[in-house]
């Protein structure tokens, strides 16, 4: 799992990619604070290679919580800023833009 920030000079805005290599898997989602938690919102695209790979732009200056849906089980990604507890006894990554 990879996750990669890039900012933007001419906006307050932080383009993040989100890439999970090397995952036998038929779809990933990402879902989060960023977009109401909606499970099937933001898709990562399958590339020829296996991997999982996709992005989105989000306002700088702070804190989201996500996880990953892979083939409809939730997952944290190990390279986040940091993770907290949830609500349901696991936890969520978050991503500090």
């Amino acid at each position: 799992m990879a996750l990669t920030k890039k900012y933007l000079k001419t906006k307050p805005v932080c383009k993040v990619t989100f890439e999970l290599e090397n995952l036998e898997a038929d779809q990933v989602f990402v879902a989060g604070d960023f977009n109401n938690w909606k499970e099937n919102d933001l898709a990562l695209k399958k590339l020829k290679n296996g991997s999982f790979k996709g992005g989105i732009n989000l306002p700088k200056g702070n804190k989201y919580e996500f996880r990953y849906i892979i083939d409809g089980h939730w997952a944290n990604e190990k390279d986040a800023d940091t993770h907290t507890q949830n609500e349901f006894g696991s936890e969520n990554s978050v991503l500090e833009v």
